[in-house]
């Protein structure tokens, strides 16, 4: 049964993280070119998204003590910065990304109750959307169609796409989604 080719075999996808931790004494007895191949294989790992990092780069010699109690006591620290503890975040580490909506840099445009089309707000600016489409290679994400519904030509993909968001967005009710609904002429 389990061979059969109608029993598909899913492998796990990870690489979430790109830290690798070890016990801090095992951290300084290794040299600085173990530690070097290890944190590669495990970030090159995760860049492949695989969810583990080579066998190549096992380390030996993380004694347990005999327990998982003691194994999990041990002292745990990231290889490539020792003095961090496994899974705290450096200081120098970029925090997430951050949506501005007014100010400089801002990829929204803020929402007022008075206005219509661009005026209106309530949806990201070609800015923003330039701005996501780098960080997103691949991403269709487009601004949003403003054009009177008059001058649309029946059928054509701006209003496809406006008859589609505007029957998606009917209960919206919060200011934002208000706004973006007047912007694209629901």
């Amino acid at each position: 049964m389990l061979n059969s080719p109608a029993v598909k075999k899913i492998k796990a996808k990870g690489g979430g993280t790109k830290k690798v931790c070890l016990p801090l004494a095992k951290i300084r007895s290794m040299s600085k070119s173990e530690k070097s191949a290890v944190v590669s294989a495990k970030r090159s790992a995760a860049a492949k998204g695989k969810y583990k990092r080579s066998s190549k780069s096992n380390v030996t010699g993380t004694s347990s003590g005999g327990s998982l109690k003691k194994w999990l006591d041990q002292d745990w620290r990231q290889v490539a910065n020792p003095s961090l503890k496994c899974g705290e975040k450096s200081p120098t580490e970029k925090k997430g990304d951050v949506r501005r909506t007014i100010g400089k840099g801002k990829n929204f445009n803020k929402a007022k109750s008075t206005g219509t089309g661009g005026d209106a707000g309530g949806g990201m600016t070609q800015k923003g959307v330039n701005e996501y489409k780098r960080k997103n290679p691949g991403s269709k994400l487009k601004t949003a169609v403003t054009t009177d519904p008059k001058k649309l030509k029946p059928g054509s993909k701006s209003a496809k796409r406006r008859k589609a968001f505007c029957a998606r967005s009917k209960s919206w009710k919060s200011k934002r989604g208000l706004a973006a609904r007047r912007r694209w002429n629901c």
